[in-house]
C-alpha cells in the first residue's frame, strides 16, 4: 500500500471520528485491523478521547473487543483459508515469503508473539492469520490477544485521560516506540519468568 494511499485513510478516519455514528466506525475499524485494515483504529480512537474524555475508558473497552473479535476472523482466515485468502493479504502488505521462515520457529513462542505482536506497531493482522495457519492453541491465542489489546488501547485511553491534547502531540509522534519499548518490557518479562523461575 503507498504512502499516498495511507494518508488518504488516515485523513478519512480523523473526518469519521468527529462523525455522529463515530462510535459504530470505532467498533469496525478495530475489528476489521485485527485482520485486513492496514491502519489502527489510533486514529480514530485519539481525537474521539479528546473530545470527550469522560467516555475515554468505553472507547478503550469497545476497541480491544472489537480488536479480539476481529483478531478471531484473522485466525479463521489463517486456519481455514490461507491459501484462498490468507497468502493474498500477506503478499499485499509484502510479508509472503517472510512468512513461511516466521511460521518454522511460531508455535513455541505463540503466546509471546501474540503479546509482543498486540501491543506494538508490529502488523497486528499479520499475527492473527500466522495463529491460524501454525494452529496455535486457540485459547491462548485468545488470552494473549486479550491482554495485549486492552494493554495498548487501556495505556492510550490513560495517556489521554490524564494528559488530555498535549499528550496527541506526543502520541502521534512516538506512539510506535512507546509501544515497542513496552511491549519488549512485556515479553521480556514472560520469558524471565518462563527461564528464571
Amino acid at each position: 500500500m503507498s504512502r499516498s494511499m495511507i494518508r488518504k485513510a488516515y485523513e478519512w478516519m480523523m473526518r469519521l471520528a468527529a462523525h455522529h455514528n463515530a462510535t459504530w466506525a470505532l467498533a469496525i475499524v478495530a475489528f476489521i485491523e485485527s485482520s485486513v485494515f492496514p491502519l489502527p483504529p489510533d486514529a480514530l480512537l485519539i481525537p474521539m478521547g479528546l473530545a470527550r474524555r469522560e467516555r475515554i475508558w468505553w472507547y478503550a473497552a469497545l476497541c480491544t473487543l472489537a480488536s479480539v473479535a476481529g483478531g478471531m476472523l484473522g485466525y479463521v482466515i489463517g486456519y481455514f483459508l490461507f491459501d484462498t485468502i490468507g497468502q493474498a493479504i500477506l503478499d499485499f502488505y509484502g510479508m509472503g515469503e517472510k512468512f513461511h521462515t516466521f511460521t518454522r520457529w511460531y508455535n513455541e513462542n505463540g503466546a509471546a508473539i501474540v503479546l509482543f505482536a498486540g501491543i506494538t506497531p508490529f502488523p497486528y493482522k499479520v499475527i492473527t492469520i500466522a495463529s491460524g495457519v501454525t494452529g496455535l492453541n486457540f485459547a491462548i491465542f485468545m488470552a494473549a490477544s486479550a491482554v495485549a489489546r486492552g494493554l495498548r488501547f487501556f495505556l492510550l485511553a490513560g495517556l489521554l485521560y490524564w494528559f488530555g491534547p498535549a499528550a496527541r502531540n506526543i502520541l502521534e509522534k512516538y506512539l510506535g516506540w512507546i509501544t515497542l519499548a513496552l511491549g519488549i518490557l512485556l515479553v521480556g518479562g514472560f520469558i524471565a519468568i518462563r527461564y528464571l523461575v
